[in-house]
């Protein structure tokens, strides 16, 4: 793994792990809990692909297994989110563009609910039947309710720093290329809104190429005059 991406992907894991323990989890919703640390490992995964998502799971999930006030067998989660990571990976468009949001959504929704399953299928291979006592498909349901609604203000900003630590011509802010970034794409695409500046720096491109184009053709007039 490069070390640009070991350099991004360690504090935003930290600190989504962070978030997750000291605010998210004593938020007390009903049903399951968001799940910052798996938006975080998807946005990663989205970019990186399915080595790098692979491995950023299974960082994350061992932190988080290590983190107090975890109560469950080291290596659990670290299997999930290793998992997760992978397949979100292989969702990784080929050309890095996203035009809807709705592979990202879909990827979100199918991460939450297979995560859940896979979290309680482990324990019930070791002998924690607790999901059986809370009630399974209430956990489905609120763990992809509350991770999609998450979703729009977690993974389109990982999916934009990746791809500036990646030096990713897309991340340029000076190219055209930037109106269908992967990241702006999840807003644009699938919600109807627009990045702001977007049209005013694609005005100022054209503009500018104009401007260009009339002073060489000047350039050519003066030359064949002489």
């Amino acid at each position: 793994m490069r070390v640009n991406r070991i350099l991004l992907s360690v504090p935003l894991v930290v600190v989504a792990l962070v978030i997750q323990v000291s605010v998210l989890a004593r938020l007390h919703l009903p049903g399951a809990v968001p799940d910052l640390l798996l938006l975080t490992v998807l946005g990663l995964a989205l970019v990186y692909g399915h080595v790098g998502g692979s491995l950023v799971g299974f960082g994350a999930g061992l932190l988080a297994d290590l983190a107090p006030p975890a109560d469950h067998a080291a290596g659990r989660y670290a299997l999930v989110l290793s998992v997760v990571g992978y397949l979100a990976g292989l969702a990784k468009p080929e050309n890095g563009r996203l035009k809807s949001a709705t592979g990202p959504m879909v990827v979100v929704v199918a991460a939450a609910i297979g995560s859940t399953l896979l979290y309680a299928g482990v324990g019930a291979l070791v002998g924690d039947t607790a999901a059986r006592h809370v009630g399974l498909p209430g956990l489905l349901f609120t763990a992809a309710l509350y991770d999609l609604l998450l979703a729009p203000f977690v993974v389109p900003g990982i999916m934009a720093l990746a791809r500036r630590a990646e030096n990713d011509p897309l991340a340029d802010t000076g190219s055209a290329a930037q109106t269908t970034d992967i990241s702006s794409g999840w807003l644009a695409g699938g919600t109807g809104l627009r990045i702001g500046g977007q049209r005013t720096a694609l005005g100022g491109l054209k503009a500018r190429a104009a401007r260009a184009r009339v002073a060489r053709a000047g350039r050519i007039k003066g030359v064949k005059r002489l």
